[in-house]
């Protein structure tokens, strides 16, 4: 029942097609949370897993626990939507989507932003062919603060926890495979940050199956609030999307032009996306569908991840083994 945990509860609570049952956090004092309110609260999740009245499991615990949990849910064929990255090995990934090969149950991976209007029109734009084939594709993702130490210290990497989300975007947005990656990064924000071996600034470079080209540019503080823009270039055109503000409305005076800052964090960002995944989770149960967002989605991001890491240790290029 941390921040994502309690998103999906408000989320699902609020649906007319679902129920939320009940919940679990191994702190005790996640129970006294507005999310919660209502619900049968648990501090052990098997004992979500075991009832008989709950039809599918959102997991959004820490990425160390999701593979024990996903195979539980397995055997109690539960159907799971899983935070990203599914796990940080790919051997636990693979035994996860195995599992739930056998089970037969419906799996999704969180790639919440795929369901932002914004960045769903450009897609459209590509698919509907307005933009033709794609040459350039490119994805700016700056957070407006860096995270606590506590979580950067598990968090896996700047590559794992937050270019991941770019790197699904990427595919999204292209329609196409990412095959070549070249990363890299520096230490600019905070020092703190280079003393865990992490980074707080980088670019990288991609190389897209059917020749596109793609850069992302990340950092961990943008001064001036979360920064969250796409563009897809192609022959026919260009497909464009800008940060959202609190307001659309420009003040002209002698001293210039003033708008509205971007907003400020995912939370105000993506309220719509996040409703949007879990209303498309619910959706493929119900009607027997392939979610949108499949466990493969989840392994890619989590492989060219890994991949972006090599590169920028070796200060070469990766090769993406699909």
């Amino acid at each position: 029942m941390g921040r994502q945990g309690q998103i999906h509860s408000r989320n699902i609570a609020s649906m007319d097609r679902a129920e939320l049952v009940c919940v679990s956090d191994v702190n005790p004092k996640a129970k006294s949370l507005p999310a919660v309110e209502g619900v049968k609260f648990y501090l052990n999740h098997s004992e979500v897993i075991q009832r008989n009245d709950v039809d599918a499991v959102v997991i959004a615990s820490s990425t160390d626990t999701h593979e024990e949990i996903i195979l539980e849910a397995c055997s109690a064929g539960k159907h799971i939507f899983c935070e990203k990255p599914i796990a940080s090995q790919l051997e636990a990934i693979d035994r996860s989507l195995l599992a739930v090969k056998k089970a037969g149950i419906k799996f999704m991976t969180a790639f919440n932003r795929r369901f932002d209007p914004s960045f769903r029109k450009v897609r459209a734009l590509v698919e509907e062919g307005k933009v033709g084939k794609p040459h350039i594709i490119n994805i700016t993702s700056r957070d407006p603060a860096p995270p606590h130490m506590e979580y950067l210290k598990v968090s896996g990497g700047i590559f794992f926890d937050c270019t991941i989300h770019d790197f699904d975007m990427a595919r999204y947005l292209s329609g196409d495979e990412i095959v070549e990656v070249y990363a890299t990064g520096s230490v600019l924000v905070d020092p703190e940050i280079g003393k865990l071996g992490d980074l707080d600034t980088t670019m990288i470079l991609l190389k897209f199956q059917g020749g596109a080209l793609g850069s992302i540019n990340n950092s961990r503080q943008a001064v001036y609030g979360y920064d969250q823009r796409v563009e897809v270039f192609g022959p026919g055109g260009c497909a464009v999307a800008y940060n959202e503000t609190p307001t659309r409305v420009a003040f002209f005076d002698a001293e210039g032009t003033h708008t509205d800052k971007p907003l400020y964090f995912n939370t105000e960002r993506y309220p719509e996306s996040f409703f949007g995944e879990m209303e498309a989770f619910v959706d493929c149960i119900i009607h027997d569908k392939e979610p949108l967002v499949t466990g493969r989605d989840g392994r890619l991001a989590v492989v060219i991840a890994m991949a972006a890491k090599q590169s920028f240790e070796e200060n070469k290029p990766v090769q993406i083994d699909l």
